[in-house]
């Protein structure tokens, strides 16, 4: 069974962000750095070349593959922002109708820009994902 490829590393979180072509998608990331630093508490750290995440959990799957992924996390993409909403967004939708403009898949919420969406139901939103993350699989 193949590694996963995208691993937690220690290149600069801010070089990173600094590097984000797109001014407005610069801005907004580094709005969403702090956002998520408050919510977890934790300092971000880069997911392979493309991922800023905040702490970790250990997944294992039926087939028994397995890795470390970020509790929750984001990405400034050339075509959106994407969001790492690891419990997915079943329990989330009177959240999620509130938002703004979005897009959403079986983890990831894309945004074009903070601007589109209400900053205090995003922030309520990751506040809940971490809340389930931690509390099911940080249980010691």
């Amino acid at each position: 069974m193949s590694d996963p490829k995208t691993k937690v590393n220690d290149a600069s979180v801010e070089d990173f962000l600094n590097a984000v072509a797109h001014p407005v998608k610069k801005t907004d990331s580094f709005v969403l750095l702090d956002l998520m630093t408050e919510i977890t508490g934790v300092a971000p750290k880069m997911w392979g070349d493309s991922i800023v995440g905040f702490d970790s959990y250990h997944y294992v799957y039926a087939s028994g593959r397995e890795g470390k992924w970020p509790i929750v996390g984001f990405s400034p993409r050339k075509q959106n922002i994407s969001l790492y909403i690891m419990p997915g967004f079943e329990n989330f939708g009177p959240l999620l109708d509130k938002l703004g403009k979005h897009k959403t898949s079986k983890t990831c919420l894309y945004i074009n820009k903070l601007a589109d969406v209400d900053i205090n139901v995003l922030k309520e939103l990751v506040i809940q994902s971490v809340t389930y993350m931690r509390d099911k699989y940080h249980k010691k």
